[in-house]
């Protein structure tokens, strides 16, 4: 990881980023599906007749005359937005590899179809942007006082005087909330939340949390190490301020918390580690960065990581500290747990 985008995740209190409810109450209520139009492809299209009127977790009220029908969206939302059928124009974020195939982040999306105007930290072609006429920019926030994720600091007044913001947020709550925010969303994008695919995707995440919830039951013992590996350092991620991991622990997984006064550096979010010092917290599962700014696993040479118990009995699983905000792509994440959980033995 260059030590540009180092610095600035710091800065933004985030570098292994990723409501308090019930199982009962994780699914929010199907909208109804009057005055959607979808294509002949199945996919919602937007600029419908009618006023559209949404506010975002910032509190912000964005109101337009019509249903917005050219979208410009972070990579990840514009994914979860696909899987409620909604197409975007343009994405900004990690959205194509160096191999050019379609980032992790991107999810489903047929990445040739979007218009990509930023595709690492710091990016953003604002002439590309302007020249599609976006109706309205979304985007996650990660923090307290309302930053859209990945629109650049020396350019947002420039790309907010084209077209006005809407951020959802996924910072110090419960990965529950900002799904239920995301439907809310996408439903009055024109999205038919009534559909077999949609409904069926809460399900199964709704399964998926009553079998994790179980497997930590059957397993409290087991203790879960959540990690990033760059070239210099290893993050170890506490569970606050992150959705995945508030909403696991309150599942019941048993994760290691480094102290307050360890993340201070990473702004609350992580601790630092030589890898050196990387056998620090003694763990049974390990849950690694799956993002493309992370040394994934299999390309960690370490021989301090290669002694890690856990890495040794192969018990080191991918974790997704931005998931994409749909029910569908939530759904492995919780299954990978559980069953990682439900196969894990204590090595400690």
């Amino acid at each position: 990881m260059s030590q540009a985008r180092s610095t600035n995740f710091s800065r933004r209190g985030l570098l292994a980023a990723g409501g308090a409810l019930g199982l009962g109450a994780a699914l929010a209520a199907c909208g109804d599906d009057k005055g959607k139009d979808a294509g002949s492809d199945g996919r919602a299209k937007g600029g419908g007749s009618g006023s559209w009127s949404f506010t975002d977790d910032r509190g912000t009220t964005v109101k337009l005359d019509r249903v917005p029908a050219n979208i410009v969206a972070f990579t990840g939302v514009a994914a979860a937005l696909y899987d409620y059928g909604i197409q975007v124009k343009g994405v900004f974020g990690p959205t194509r590899t160096t191999a050019g195939k379609a980032d992790v982040q991107a999810g489903d999306m047929d990445i040739s179809k979007v218009t990509i105007l930023g595709n690492t930290w710091g990016q953003f072609n604002i002439e590309k942007y302007a020249a599609l006429a976006p109706d309205v920019l979304i985007s996650t926030v990660f923090d307290d006082a309302g930053t859209l994720w990945y629109v650049p600091d020396e350019s947002k007044k420039k790309i907010a005087q084209l077209a006005p913001g809407v951020g959802v947020s996924v910072y110090d709550r419960q990965l529950t909330q900002p799904l239920q925010r995301m439907w809310k969303l996408a439903e009055s994008l024109g999205a038919n939340m009534k559909a077999a695919k949609v409904t069926d995707a809460k399900k199964r995440f709704e399964d998926a949390s009553a079998r994790l919830h179980a497997a930590a039951r059957a397993k409290p013992g087991i203790k879960v190490l959540v990690g990033s590996a760059s070239d210099q350092l290893f993050y170890v991620s506490g569970t606050n301020l992150s959705v995945d991991l508030e909403y696991f622990k309150a599942l019941g997984v048993n994760f290691v918390e480094p102290p307050e006064s360890a993340k201070k550096q990473g702004g609350g979010w992580y601790e630092s580690l030589s890898w050196e010092n990387v056998d620090k917290y003694p763990a049974d599962i390990i849950m690694m960065d799956d993002r493309s700014s992370a040394i994934q696993p299999a390309g960690i040479t370490k021989a301090t990581w290669r002694k890690l118990p856990a890495v040794k009995a192969g018990q080191v699983i991918a974790r997704s500290p931005e998931p994409i905000l749909s029910y569908d792509k939530c759904v492995p994440l919780l299954t990978g747990l559980a069953e990682a959980l439900e196969k894990a033995r204590k090595v400690r």
